[in-house]
């Protein structure tokens, strides 16, 4: 029968063979304490990782930032020339274009009134036409003299000051964009179509055709 330990637990087997035991390889500092292996502290941790954020911040940084200086003397006055000049140069640049624009808007206002100049006397001679018409057949047949002949060689040179100019003549060289042919006759020892008769002048307005002159053609065979 075997004894009990004074507390009670049953020793294990081939305990007295084999007694069990342990070592301890904790350090004991000078003070008895028992020391722990050093853990880094939150501390460190903090600063390991914001090291290199802190590290970007100062290399984005701008190096001339800190520095507060304002230019003085020489510099100050060359500064003020600089920007005097650039406002010159501004101002005169804003200057050429209003000038350009003025420019533009006054060529274009020219043209506009000279191109109601020209329509205005193309409606005034479009009216006159018919009258015009009679005066030069009075003149083919000379049934004008005196003061009548005063009067139309008058009305000419007021149409002549406004640019009116006539045109178809016999002997003239046939050009369809002046011409209208109301009738066309062959000629053997004709080379060319040209105007034998005029039934009714033309009229123009600088290089404006108001009307073609009604002619009469011969033209080889």
């Amino acid at each position: 029968m075997t004894e009990e330990n004074p507390q009670g637990t049953p020793e294990p087997e081939g305990s007295e063979e084999h007694p069990f035991h342990f070592t301890d390889k904790r350090k004991v500092n000078n003070s008895g304490e028992q020391s722990r292996p050093a853990e880094p502290s939150d501390e460190a941790a903090s600063d390991d990782e914001t090291a290199p954020a802190a590290e970007s911040a100062e290399t984005d940084a701008d190096p001339l930032e800190g520095l507060d200086f304002e230019p003085s003397g020489e510099a100050a006055e060359a500064s003020e020339v600089l920007k005097a000049k650039a406002e010159a140069a501004e101002h005169l640049d804003a200057l050429q274009r209003e000038r350009a624009s003025f420019t533009n808007y006054r060529n274009r206002a020219l043209r506009d009134q000279e191109a109601a100049r020209n329509r205005g006397v193309q409606d005034v001679l479009a009216a006159l036409l018919p009258v015009l018409d009679d005066v030069e057949r009075a003149k083919q047949h000379g049934e004008l003299s005196g003061t009548m002949a005063a009067i139309a060689e008058k009305l000419d040179q007021s149409l002549q000051k406004f640019g009116v100019e006539r045109f178809g003549k016999v002997g003239e060289e046939f050009d369809p964009n002046l011409h209208e042919a109301l009738m066309h006759s062959t000629d053997a020892d004709a080379t060319a179509s040209t105007v034998n008769l005029v039934v009714e002048p033309g009229y123009k307005i600088g290089e404006k055709v108001v009307r073609a002159a009604r002619v009469g053609v011969v033209g080889p065979e």
